[in-house]
């Protein structure tokens, strides 16, 4: 537990599994109190009673679909209400989406879009003036480590190139408000052992080209631990064997509901 952090409040989006149930246990693990947000209501009530019970703080769920703006603010609202206060915000929820880019689903465009750009613009901007009034807050985003990519990997490139907009836009955000006290950090992870690739048919023959979530939980403690004077702007965290210039996730793919 750190003292610095004992009862902050921070709201964690994609919440109820995989890497959001990784990185909530991790701040709760600091004394953070949370706000999970998931669009399954079950397995996130699961994870909040399995982290609550672990680390003795408050644990408010929130369903919430990232792609509404009516619940981005409902979820903003209802932690408001519960905490008063909003100190931390991890944006996690993402969905995946590999194709040749003339062979994707023209659907996938706008789902992608509001998942994993929007979903996290809207949400910064729902919460910001709160931090800016506090001169105080911090906010972590999910990227990914596709992006260090030059191109972006084939088959991949309507998800990847969102995610280097909101790379780009974060580290535009970290310059724009940093005079306010306010901490931006970016994580790029390589592809993660999770329920959104590990029980995916023929993801890899080689299960060591995957990480697990260790060392993405690694990287959020670090960016919350750090001294106040000091924001990682970026943290990549990839395994040696991610085979980024190939695919690894299947054209074909049935993903899990958050």
């Amino acid at each position: 537990m750190s003292p610095e952090l004992k009862g902050k409040v921070a709201i964690v989006t994609g919440a109820s599994r995989g890497i959001g149930k990784a990185i909530a246990s991790t701040a709760a693990g600091l004394g953070i109190d949370l706000a999970l947000a998931a669009r399954q209501e079950g397995p996130l009530q699961e994870t909040a009673a399995e982290i609550a019970k672990k680390y003795n703080v408050e644990v408010l769920t929130v369903p919430c679909d990232v792609t509404k703006l009516q619940d981005l603010e409902n979820l903003v609202n209802k932690t408001k209400e519960k905490f008063g206060r909003i100190d931390i915000l991890i944006n996690n929820a993402g969905v995946s989406s590999q194709y040749p880019f003339e062979k994707q689903p023209i659907d996938d465009f706008e789902k992608l879009a509001h998942t994993n750009y929007l979903g996290y613009v809207r949400l910064i901007r729902l919460v910001i003036n709160d931090m800016i009034q506090k001169k105080s807050g911090a906010i972590i985003n999910m990227v990914s480590g596709s992006t260090l990519c030059d191109p972006v990997p084939r088959s991949f490139i309507v998800y990847s190139s969102l995610k280097v907009g909101l790379r780009a836009f974060s580290k535009g955000l970290f310059w724009e408000l940093r005079d306010q006290g306010i901490k931006v950090t970016s994580i790029l992870p390589g592809v993660t052992d999770t329920d959104l690739t590990g029980k995916l048919q023929e993801v890899t023959a080689d299960h060591s080209r995957l990480m697990t979530t260790e060392a993405i939980e690694s990287a959020v403690r670090f960016a919350l631990t750090v001294p106040a004077n000091v924001c990682p702007l970026e943290i990549a965290v990839i395994n040696q064997q991610t085979p980024w210039t190939a695919p690894v996730i299947p054209y074909k793919q049935d993903h899990p509901k958050s």
